[in-house]
C-alpha cells in the first residue's frame, strides 16, 4: 500500500484539486466537474481530517479499493468518509467523475448536539463496496440538501449561517440513514446470500475446532472473513434478523451449549472449555442471560 495523501485541512484540499479557495475554512461544497488537475493525475490513497460525503458517478476505467475490496464506480453511488480514514484508489482519473463532495470539519459542529451524533450513523465506517445506491427519487432529495447546503456557503455569513448548515446536513444524514435502510431491505438476495455464507462460516469454525483454538470469534473476524466493514454487517443483521452480529454468535455459542448439556456427561466448566471460555463463570453469565436458566437448570430438565 502506498503511503496515503494527508490532506490536513479543507483549504489544502482545494489547493490539491485545483479548486480555488474555499468560502468558509470548515465546510465546503464542490463539484467533480469542477476540479483541475493535470490530466495524468491519478491519486492512489488519500486521508483526511475532516468528514467526507461524496456522490460519483462516471468513473471510467477505475474501481476503487477499501480493505481487500474493489468497487466499479461506473453506477452513482455515495461513500462517506469519517477523519483519518484512508480510501485508496487504482486508476482513476478524477477528471473524469462526475458528482459533488461535500467536506466538514468537526469543529465546524462544536456546540451542536451532531457533533456527537454523526458518531452514530454506522455507514462512516463502511467500506466502499457497501456504499450507498440511490434511486432518481432519492438522488433528487439528496441534490435538493446539497444545493441548499452550496447556497449557505456562498452566501455572507449572518447569525443564521452556522445554524442552517449544521441543520442541513443533519437532515442529509438522516435521509442517508433512511435509504441505507431500504437498501438492506431491496437487496435481499443479496443480504440472504450473505446470511448464508455467516451461517456456513460459523458451522466450520465450530466443526474445525476452532472455539478451543482460538475462542469465540470476534465481530471483526466474522466481518472480515465476509469481506464486509463491521458496521455494515451489524446494520444488515439488524434489519434482517433483528439482531446485531455479536448477538447472532453468541445464539450460535448457546444453540452449541444446549446441545452438549443435552447429550453429553461433560460437566459445565468442560463445555465452556469447548465453547471457548476461558472462564467457566462467563459461560455461566451469557448461559443465564440468555435463557433466564444456568446451564445446571436447563441439564436438570432433561432429567
Amino acid at each position: 500500500m502506498k503511503t496515503p495523501e494527508k490532506v490536513s485541512s479543507i483549504s489544502a484540499l482545494h489547493q490539491l484539486l485545483g479548486l480555488q479557495r474555499p468560502s468558509h475554512p470548515l465546510i465546503s461544497v464542490f463539484n467533480f466537474d469542477d476540479v483541475k488537475l493535470q490530466p495524468e493525475t491519478i491519486l492512489h490513497a488519500v486521508t483526511t481530517d475532516f468528514y467526507v460525503i461524496a456522490l460519483k458517478k462516471d468513473c471510467a476505467g477505475g474501481k476503487c479499493r477499501y480493505g481487500q475490496q474493489y468497487y466499479d464506480f461506473d453506477d452513482g453511488i455515495m461513500y462517506f468518509m469519517a477523519p483519518h480514514q484512508v480510501m485508496q484508489f487504482e486508476d482513476i482519473l478524477l477528471n473524469g467523475v462526475r458528482g459533488f463532495v461535500l467536506v466538514v470539519h468537526p469543529d465546524f459542529l462544536q456546540g451542536y448536539s451532531l457533533a456527537a451524533g454523526i458518531k452514530d450513523y454506522g455507514y462512516f465506517s463502511y467500506a466502499s463496496n457497501e456504499a450507498l445506491h440511490l434511486s432518481e427519487k432519492e438522488e433528487n432529495a439528496v441534490m435538493h440538501i446539497i444545493e441548499n447546503v452550496s447556497r449557505e456557503t456562498d452566501a455572507n455569513m449572518d447569525a443564521f449561517t452556522q445554524d442552517l448548515l449544521v441543520s442541513n446536513i443533519e437532515l442529509l444524514l438522516k435521509y442517508c440513514d433512511r435509504f441505507y435502510h431500504r437498501q438492506f431491505l431491496t437487496r435481499k438476495k443479496v443480504n440472504n446470500d450473505l446470511l448464508t455464507k455467516l451461517e456456513a462460516l460459523l458451522d466450520d469454525y465450530f466443526r474445525s475446532g476452532k472455539l478451543v483454538e482460538k475462542g469465540i470469534p470476534t465481530v471483526q473476524w466474522v466481518a472480515d472473513a465476509l469481506h464486509l466493514s463491521p458496521n455494515y454487517l451489524t446494520d444488515m443483521l439488524r434489519v434482517q434478523t433483528g439482531q446485531t452480529t455479536q448477538q447472532h454468535i453468541q445464539n450460535r455459542v448457546i444453540e452449541k451449549a444446549k446441545e452438549l448439556l443435552s447429550v453429553t456427561g461433560m460437566s459445565v466448566s468442560e463445555i465452556a472449555y469447548q465453547l471457548g471460555f476461558e472462564h467457566p463463570q462467563s459461560f455461566h453469565r451469557l448461559f443465564k442471560s440468555r435463557t433466564l436458566i444456568s446451564p445446571l437448570e436447563f441439564r436438570a430438565s432433561f432429567n
